[in-house]
């Protein structure tokens, strides 16, 4: 550790152990922008967490079970299984190239996740927290089936809103029984469903334990919406408004069948944020870890989900209960994000505007544009973030290219051809560098709090003020005099050794550009504690190569081409 900088020679804290997801992505359809909004956000800070020297386990899967998956496998003539194969791999691939450092990337359709349901079952029946009913059920009368919820379309019978799904409503947030549809019509056939009884299992969520521990835990919420909508949901101490949660489907269904009640199937549901522990159980499998040690309620490890703000009731009711009264720990907390909208408007295939992962990549873009576009968007709240495509590339050609890359472009050619590549020494002390070194802590700061707008705003001021000192030194002018030399030397050494400062900086965001970067520079993988390790004149860099191309005009249109 160098003397040089004792403002950062803090020792770290213990390294914390982390427990991370997205939302899982179902296996009927391709990865989307959307997704990818959500998946960027939590690599982005898992990323940022690890370079603290932090064990973070970041776990993945496909939910892969539910009426939609039977119907499309049996729609194109193969089994579900062969079907939720296929799109794994399509879905691990898009992952693969969009840099998302999933740790473990699963399946809700495994042997793991079966036990882990039956075991979750059996502990809340213990604890007579599921109760058997009799109720009435849509059924569609040309299709001789009972209806999924995502099967039935009507009225919100709490907003009215029209064209609402059978769980919940998308405007207002409401959730509720199929049954309680205004002029419900079923999406297989529109035939109006018919309602004929059967026996359902529920969550009894109802019950006073229940809704004594939710409103504690819904406490320590970090977001301030969230936070206000759960207080919505569980009305004032003394209220009951929760409702009992139906975890049963009936046969036909592609699924777990419930233990001790032949016919009827987990609910996607259930089975789905189980998924999470069934993959990290399949990580620890894998690497020798303590799964108990992990999930138990005293456990130490914290767990987070990060997910889309039109599935929290799901994951701050339904799946912290259902883990504390079922032997497990709760999460430490769930970080929702807004919808993302593409010029304002919502994702749309008729308007061309459904953009999938695998039509960007097929449009020749960097994944690290679409990286670095996010995290300037992401403040850490339940806002909408919105893609403008003219936005897009104006901020990637002014902040990555004309405002980071530029740096290197202006200072290696000189290091390179008239020092051989080693920096000058002295100048690693520069003020300008102790100023980079200090913004670190502070951006750090912000990528855990998932303010990611926020780290890059900081950043690209700390890359102009690097290029002030480039314009105002003038290193092309000291080129052409002999007599300049040292002073060259300085500047090009500052100008460097601050761009190292800044992709250390911007290295969860862009990390394949990173990688690069710490090969051309012949130094180790860059972490926080790195700031403090200046590059140095026994350890030359390599010579320069373009790290980065700009956008040019048109080169968005082909997003919006329609298929």
């Amino acid at each position: 550790m160098s003397a040089a900088f004792p403002h950062l020679q803090k020792q770290n804290p213990a390294p914390r152990r982390i427990f991370v997801t997205s939302a899982l992505p179902y296996a009927n359809g391709p990865i989307h922008l959307g997704h990818l909004l959500e998946m960027i956000q939590t690599d982005i800070w898992a990323r940022a967490l690890r370079m603290h020297g932090h064990s973070v386990l970041y776990i993945g899967a496909d939910d892969t079970h539910g009426t939609p998956i039977m119907l499309r496998a049996e729609k194109e003539g193969i089994a579900p299984d062969a079907l939720i194969q296929r799109v794994w791999a399509e879905h691990k691939r898009n992952f693969d190239d969009f840099d998302i450092s999933f740790d473990y990337y699963g399946s809700t359709d495994s042997e793991g996740n079966r036990q882990l349901c039956e075991r979750i079952y059996r502990a809340l029946e213990a604890s007579g927290l599921i109760e058997a009913r009799v109720i009435e059920q849509a059924y569609d009368p040309k299709q001789r089936m009972f209806l999924p919820d995502r099967f039935i379309k009507g009225a919100c019978p709490k907003c009215s809103a029209p064209e609402q799904y059978g769980d919940a409503c998308e405007r207002c947030g409401s959730t509720y029984a199929p049954t309680d549809l205004v002029n419900p019509y079923s999406v297989l056939s529109g035939a109006a469903p018919v309602r004929k009884t059967t026996t359902h299992y529920f969550f009894r969520l109802s019950d006073s334990q229940c809704q004594r521990f939710l409103r504690r835990w819904v406490a320590q919420l970090a977001q301030t919406e969230a936070r206000n909508k759960l207080r919505e949901w569980l009305g004032e101490a003394g209220a009951s408004k929760l409702i009992d949660w139906d975890i049963s489907r009936d046969a036909p269904y592609f699924g777990f069948e419930i233990p001790g009640a032949p016919g009827k199937y987990f609910y996607v549901w259930l089975d789905a944020p189980v998924g999470y522990y069934a993959s990290l159980k399949a990580l620890c499998n894998a690497r020798g870890l303590d799964f108990e040690d992990w999930v138990k309620p005293e456990s130490a490890a914290e767990q987070y989900h990060f997910i889309g703000k039109d599935i929290l009731y799901f994951h701050t009711l339904f799946w912290p209960a259902l883990l504390r009264f079922s032997g497990f720990r709760p999460p430490t907390n769930v970080f929702a994000h807004g919808f993302l909208t593409i010029g304002g408007q919502k994702m749309s295939k008729s308007r061309g505007t459904f953009i999938t992962a695998q039509r960007y990549l097929d449009a020749g873009l960097n994944p690290e544009w679409l990286r670095y576009y996010f995290a300037a968007k992401l403040n850490g709240s339940m806002e909408d973030i919105d893609l403008n495509l003219g936005d897009f590339a104006t901020r990637v050609n002014s902040d990555l290219i004309g405002k980071y890359i530029n740096i290197a472009s202006r200072t290696a050619g000189f290091l390179v051809k008239r020092f051989n590549g080693c920096v000058l020494d002295r100048a690693m002390q520069h003020p300008l560098l102790e100023r980079l070194r200090a913004a670190l802590p502070s951006i750090a700061t912000h990528y855990e709090n998932r303010d990611t707008a926020r780290a890059m705003r900081d950043a690209m001021r700390n890359a102009d003020a690097v290029n002030a000192y480039i314009d105002a030194e003038k290193p092309w002018e000291c080129a052409r005099a002999p007599e300049s030399k040292d002073r060259l030397h300085e500047i090009c050494s500052v100008g460097l050794e601050a761009f190292r400062l800044l992709t250390l900086a911007l290295k969860p965001v862009l990390p394949r550009l990173a990688r690069t970067v710490e090969d051309w520079l012949a130094i180790e993988s860059l972490a926080w504690p790195d700031a403090r390790t200046p590059l140095r004149s026994g350890q030359p860099i390599r010579v320069y190569r373009h790290l980065m191309t700009r956008i040019e005009p048109g080169r968005m249109d082909a997003l919006l081409a329609r298929p």
